[in-house]
């Protein structure tokens, strides 16, 4: 691993510029995603369209983020990630002015997956770019902060275009939204900080940045698999959520209120948790979270509903925490120059297992009922905790070789 004084801008307005452009980066984006589940109605009466293709259409720019991530992080190396995350929040944007043109299905879809491709470069590259600005604990900070700044995205852009549909039309809304996202992409290129995007190692012998990349090459696969079983973990619970609620005598508004309740807790638990993460270290606070979500899980089994409505925030907390603690220890096992590629593997990695993770625990679901179906979620998660304890002395010796 470099020294991090070789890879880490010191100027406090750098350090701000980069926080900025990265949570505004990850605001827009996010919330790019989500509206297109204030979308999905409309679309539906406008179109005509069955429910099957209305997830297809989610899946057209949920499937092509997820899968173009890693080329991204290759043109980033290629280019610099300044010019790969604006050109892609430009397209995100034109993504959605194409959808705002569009009078039939086929542009609609195109309108989807561009957006879909400019979006790939945000995770990782505005990942990268908080990683080379702070180090350390500082760096863990950094992107807890970054992580949460996406849920507020989540929050706020979907909401946005809602109020906007009330007095125009949802063309116009779409691309007005999307004129907005190409504002935001040239913004990004003038203030993104032009920090070095590969600065020699100092003060470091040959042997020792030999070991430190046979660790790195070891502890990125460890936080990889923890990552993809937390991601996992939490998108099956979220699916069967609904129907425990239910069972316990649950309304729909009771349902929405209930999930409102885990999202809050986890958009909390992004940035507390990465402070956490600091104090006490990353493997830590991953025993911490993982065995609280695993009890957190059983616990609402069990108890009636005034119950889980308490517990939901606390879960939330511990089923969304961890993902800060993960994604910023990432710098720590990945050499600066090859970051953004490193991003781009980790969250397509998670992503993709939350995406399938409802079909497969589904699976059991089916065979056993829902009930047993989230005593095993919460038995897999707990899986982490010797992975975790792996990883431990890899991240003490990188810190050492650092």
């Amino acid at each position: 691993m470099t020294a991090p004084d070789a890879t880490v801008t010191q100027d406090p307005g750098e350090e701000r510029r980069a926080i900025a452009v990265a949570c505004g980066a990850h605001a827009l984006h996010d919330g790019y995603t989500d509206l297109i589940y204030v979308m999905l109605p409309i679309w539906q009466n406008e179109f005509g369209l069955g429910y099957a293709a209305l997830g297809l259409m989610k899946t057209m720019y949920s499937g092509t983020l997820a899968g173009f991530q890693i080329p991204s992080g290759f043109l980033a190396e290629r280019f610099g990630a300044p010019v790969v995350l604006a050109l892609g929040t430009a397209l995100a944007g034109v993504g959605y002015c194409i959808a705002g043109l569009s009078q039939g299905i086929g542009l609609l879809v195109a309108g989807l997956v561009i957006g879909g491709l400019g979006a790939s470069t945000q995770h990782p590259l505005a990942s990268s770019l908080v990683a080379r600005a702070f180090a350390g604990a500082r760096s863990l900070k950094a992107i807890g902060t970054y992580n949460f700044a996406g849920d507020l995205g989540k929050m706020t852009l979907p909401a946005a275009a809602a109020l906007m549909m009330v007095v125009l039309p949802w063309r116009e809304t779409l691309g007005l939204l999307g004129g907005f996202g190409i504002v935001v992409a040239i913004v990004i290129f003038v203030l993104v900080p032009r920090i070095p995007r590969d600065v020699p190692p100092v003060a470091k012998s040959l042997d020792g940045a030999r070991a430190s990349r046979r660790l790195s090459q070891f502890g990125f696969p460890l936080l990889l698999s923890v990552g993809i079983i937390d991601s996992a973990t939490r998108m099956a619970f979220l699916t069967f959520l609904p129907f425990v609620l239910t069972a316990k005598g649950a309304s729909l508004p009771t349902i929405g209120l209930s999930l409102t309740l885990v999202f809050t807790g986890g958009a909390v638990g992004k940035l507390v948790c990465a402070f956490i993460g600091a104090r006490i270290g990353a493997v830590a606070t991953v025993w911490l979270t993982e065995t609280a979500t695993a009890v957190g899980i059983v616990a609402l089994l069990y108890v009636p509903l005034e119950g889980a409505l308490v517990l939901l925030p606390l879960v939330g907390i511990a089923l969304n925490g961890t993902s800060s603690v993960l994604y910023g220890s990432v710098p720590e096992l990945v050499e600066p120059a090859r970051r953004a590629c490193a991003f781009g593997i980790f969250y397509t990695g998670t992503i993709g297992a939350g995406a399938i993770s409802p079909a497969i625990y589904g699976l059991f679901g089916d065979a056993y009922g829902v009930p047993s179906a989230l005593m095993i979620v919460a038995a897999v998660v707990l899986v982490t905790l010797p992975i975790a304890l792996a990883l431990r002395p890899v991240l003490a010796a990188v810190a050492t070789t650092s």
